[in-house]
């Protein structure tokens, strides 16, 4: 009975021990999460940023060398630089349309840059800098289809969208009599318009172009039907992250750099 005693007390002070030392990360784990940003990027040194890694001219993994390349990437290298020098270094996490608002905001990402469209709903979620790419809605089709323009997205139709964008509410106001199937990625909604499970596929002008440029059997139809204001979003109350992104973002702009970033990728 002795025995049995001293081995319940000795869990429980083990047990004890344990909550207390779990406590005390917890309140470190806690310090950090309050941590200023961008503070906490300049002691780190790094800054991460959430990139799409399926936006063919924005953010594509290229399989062959496994780095992510476009303009969004490019962009956001040359942004790290003007801010930090060569005293922080970026790196990137992989985000989606669904993902990058809840990444940003637990904290595995400091900036998204990800054409994400700037909205007042979303700005009650996030922060965002000053408008860095303006796009606008758009359809891509298979070329000789029978769906020219939004008009054409009538009942019995099928349109393809992604989940969590802004493309999949405006379609539904836009085309009410029309399916839309959400995906994903924009990969996963190429591959099903391919695949004929649909009769367009509606996201910005620019992420379509890039998706033309791939396969030159699909063109874009009908123009734009929305401006889509592209912004680079931080977690809210980081004012003085957004200050200096938009001051690197004025810089860029006034050297040139951006423009020559912008033509690299961005071609029509």
């Amino acid at each position: 009975m002795f025995k049995k005693r001293n081995v319940v007390k000795m869990a429980l002070v083990t047990t004890m021990a344990a909550l207390l030392l779990a406590g005390c990360g917890g309140d470190k784990a806690s310090t950090d999460k309050d941590k200023d940003v961008l503070a906490q990027i300049k002691e780190d040194k790094k800054i991460v940023f959430g990139v799409k890694h399926d936006t063919r001219l924005f953010g594509l993994k290229n399989p062959s060398t496994g780095e992510v390349e476009g303009f969004d990437i490019d962009l956001s290298k040359a942004l790290a630089e003007e801010m930090f020098g060569k005293d922080v270094k970026p790196e990137y996490v992989e985000v989606t349309s669904k993902t990058r608002v809840g990444l940003l905001n637990n904290g595995k990402v400091d900036a998204v840059v990800a054409t994400m469209t700037i909205t007042d709903e979303r700005k009650k979620e996030v922060d965002f800098t000053d408008v860095y790419f303006e796009a606008g809605q758009s359809l891509l089709v298979k070329k000789g289809s029978k769906v020219q323009s939004i008009d054409d997205l009538k009942k019995g139709t099928t349109v393809l969208a992604v989940k969590g964008s802004t493309s999949t509410i405006n379609i539904r106001e836009k085309a009410p009599e029309a399916t839309v199937l959400e995906f994903e990625n924009y990969a996963e909604a190429f591959t099903a318009l391919k695949a004929g499970k649909g009769d367009a596929l509606t996201t910005d002008d620019a992420i379509l172009y890039g998706m033309a440029d791939e396969d030159p059997s699909y063109e874009l139809v009908g123009g734009t039907f929305t401006e889509e204001p592209y912004g680079i979003a931080v977690k809210k109350g980081n004012q003085e992250l957004v200050d200096e992104l938009n001051k690197a973002l004025k810089s860029l702009k006034d050297s040139g750099k951006y423009d020559e970033i912008k033509d690299k990728w961005i071609k029509n």
